[in-house]
């Protein structure tokens, strides 16, 4: 979990790519680059973010995230063995859970702000056709630096998010452990049902037996 939401702390830049000039032309590094300028510019001059107001973070996010992450591609990353076995209606309410999850976190980093930097590196070796991978580091007063890997893949002629990787570690991959288990337990709809209580706040139930 706490890689989960520093990870979400550093996917912040690209849910508003639509504030980049050209963003669908320029290349992934530079996109990155130019998205997490305007974006830091924002928080630092967004005095009712900064004191915490999540219901602007929420409907910030809503607006803009959408367009540039590939909910159902991270979603059946996540899921893993899982998703081959969901229905269509079960991976739907999967890919929209799972969503909710992570617009949730990223609102609350968003207003966790606190003055961080980011540094983009170049991208070593040649990328694959319709992939690329970002590489930037999260510089933080006081702490080492968080080394982040933003994995895009084309779409059209748009790039979208699919993974995050901090400190070498996938979030998709983060989720994906949990997620089984929560599957082994009660099957797809037991997974889905546990996203629904996490995102309305819902306790954990104690299991019978």
């Amino acid at each position: 979990m706490i890689r989960q939401l520093r990870a979400s702390l550093v996917c912040l830049p690209l849910l508003f790519a639509p504030l980049a000039s050209s963003a669908a032309q320029e290349a992934p590094d530079a996109l990155v680059k130019s998205v997490t300028d305007d974006v830091l510019s924002i928080l630092k001059q967004d005095k009712e973010l900064q004191a915490g107001n999540q219901r602007k973070a929420m409907s910030l996010i809503e607006d803009k995230v959408s367009p540039h992450f590939d909910f159902p591609r991270m979603t059946s990353l996540a899921v893993g063995q899982g998703w081959k076995q969901a229905n269509p209606g079960q991976r739907e309410s999967l890919t929209r859970e799972f969503r909710t999850l992570l617009v949730r976190t990223y609102a609350n980093a968003l207003t966790n702000y606190r003055n961080q930097t980011v540094t983009v590196k170049p991208s070593p070796g040649a990328p694959k056709e319709g992939e690329a991978s970002v590489h930037t580091e999260i510089n933080q007063p006081g702490t080492k630096p968080i080394t982040v890997d933003y994995r895009l893949a084309k779409n059209g002629d748009s790039w979208k998010v699919y993974d995050v990787a901090i400190d070498s570690v996938s979030l998709v991959t983060n989720y994906r452990g949990s997620f089984a288990t929560e599957i082994s337990k009660g099957g797809t709809d037991g997974l889905i049902k546990s996203l629904q209580d996490k995102n309305r706040g819902t306790p954990p139930q104690p299991s019978k037996g």
